[in-house]
């Protein structure tokens, strides 16, 4: 990997507002909006054909994310807050992230999406709130080639904005210390990673949660039910890796109690993790 050059522009001057980011040597564009700033939004650049990313953050702790395409973002971005005030939409949108490019055209974007979706289903990190994507886009094989790239620098851009929607869950590597959380029901493996700290699959939770876990720890209550709502838990047990966004909240969410994951964590000769 060589290093890259992002140019992030603060268009009003803060980073909470209008934020446009650019790679050198790429011909597209990324584009953060708050939706607040939709409607009074008139840029030429964000009426272009691409796709775009709306960012969901629950109460929860857990995200989730729309993905579409359109051939004018904006009129499209418009629509969707027009069918969320209508009732259509049942969902919450905070910030739009966009991608143009001066090439794409429809049959591109509508490519973009569908493995935009894919991709991010694969990672894991957010709930997919699209429902239909178009499956068998037909393009040549320079084209496909040439949206690869494209997506890519999605990758890098979207993270780079802080949105880990593309970013796969860490893998473990030949210096990982392996971390374990046990209690009465539960046994769990895992380890730290560059987000928090990442479970493995087949950890086993427990089979009950305990009151205060409902009061004091009623983030992690929450989180434990979406996850086993989106089947990562299932049967009590983990189906894939997920990375959580701290050691306590992994040993929260594994024990059904508030936890102490710098404790609660150990190697395997029982060293803590906060000895480490």
């Amino acid at each position: 990997m060589y290093g890259k050059a992002i140019e992030l522009f603060l268009v009003n001057g803060s980073a909470d507002s209008l934020t446009t980011a650019e790679l050198s040597n790429w011909n597209g564009k990324a584009i953060k909006i708050p939706r607040i700033e939709i409607s009074g939004c008139d840029r030429d650049d964000i009426k272009g054909v691409g796709v775009y990313f709306l960012i969901c953050q629950e109460d929860d702790g857990t995200d989730s994310v729309y993905i579409g395409e359109a051939e004018n973002v904006l009129d499209r971005l418009s629509q969707h807050l027009r069918d969320y005030q209508s009732g259509k939409e049942n969902y919450y949108w905070n910030t739009a992230v966009v991608f143009v490019g001066r090439d794409l055209n429809k049959a591109l974007i509508r490519y973009l999406e569908n493995r935009f979706v894919e991709i991010a289903k694969e990672c894991g990190r957010y709930s997919i709130l699209t429902k239909n994507t178009y499956k068998n886009t037909v393009l040549k094989e320079a084209q496909i080639a040439t949206m690869e790239e494209f997506i890519d620098n999605v990758k890098v851009l979207i993270n780079t904005l802080g949105y880990k929607v593309l970013v796969p869950v860490p893998k473990a590597t030949d210096d990982t210390i392996y971390l374990y959380c046990k209690g009465t029901e539960s046994n769990a493996k895992g380890f730290v990673s560059t987000g928090g700290f990442t479970v493995l699959t087949g950890s086993k939770i427990s089979a009950h949660t305990v009151r205060s876990l409902e009061t004091r720890g009623k983030t992690y209550y929450n989180l434990r039910n979406t996850l086993i709502k989106e089947n990562v838990i299932k049967d009590g047990v983990f189906q894939r890796d997920y990375e959580f966004s701290a050691p306590l909240a992994a040993s929260a969410v594994i024990l059904g109690r508030t936890s102490n994951g710098n404790v609660d964590w150990k190697t395997e000769n029982g060293t803590k993790l906060k000895d480490l």
